[in-house]
């Protein structure tokens, strides 16, 4: 990354935010990735140590948001959605379409869902609730999620596990445990 927090190979002239921590190591393929970030927290993006993110990953993160990806982790087109906190970790692989989501960002009720998305002239369509709660999710060290996944607020995936493609995760995953499906369940245990 420049001084002028740009990156000379970025096909889109954009900078990168000024509270998103790279390690020296870390890639970042394009600034494109900030388009719709608006953590205000220092250190609203951290990268470890040879983190990479790639084309397609969009970090949609809230004023309060913070993401953290661990040493080696390596994200290829996922969208993260965060409003609270999101923990990748050492060595997991996220794979592209994987979206991850600390917050629904829109009442589970059907009648306050419904006034919240009502276009009303004197006043914009807001991007999330505050109503809302949101719950941390934490991807431990070497997990692999798959192609087309989604991980669900306050969810926990435990070391060394894998998140079959197109799943659902709606509850936390145990170290060393293979889930797939909607919702996902646990296909076997892995040895450590």
């Amino acid at each position: 990354m420049s001084d002028g927090r740009t990156l000379p190979w970025d096909w889109f002239a954009g900078r990168i935010p000024e509270n998103v921590i790279a390690d020296d190591t870390a890639y970042i393929e394009t600034s494109f990735s900030f388009q719709f970030f608006r953590s205000t927290r220092s250190g609203g993006v951290t990268y470890g140590r040879g983190a990479s993110t790639y084309l397609g990953t969009m970090f949609d993160v809230g004023p309060q948001g913070r993401v953290t990806l661990g040493n080696y982790a390596l994200v290829h087109g996922a969208r993260i959605i965060c409003d609270s906190e999101v923990s990748i970790g050492d060595y997991a692989l996220i794979s592209w379409n994987v979206v991850l989501m600390d917050t629904y960002r829109v009442p589970l009720d059907p009648n306050e869902r419904r006034k919240e998305l009502e276009l009303v002239p004197t006043r914009p369509l807001r991007l999330a609730c505050a109503d809302v709660p949101a719950k941390p999710i934490r991807i431990e060290r070497n997990v692999w999620i798959g192609f087309d996944a989604c991980v669900l607020p306050g969810v926990t995936i435990g070391e060394g596990s894998i998140v079959g493609a197109r799943s659902v995760v709606t509850a936390n995953v145990p170290p060393f445990t293979i889930v797939a499906g909607n919702p996902a369940r646990m296909i076997r245990q892995l040895d450590p």
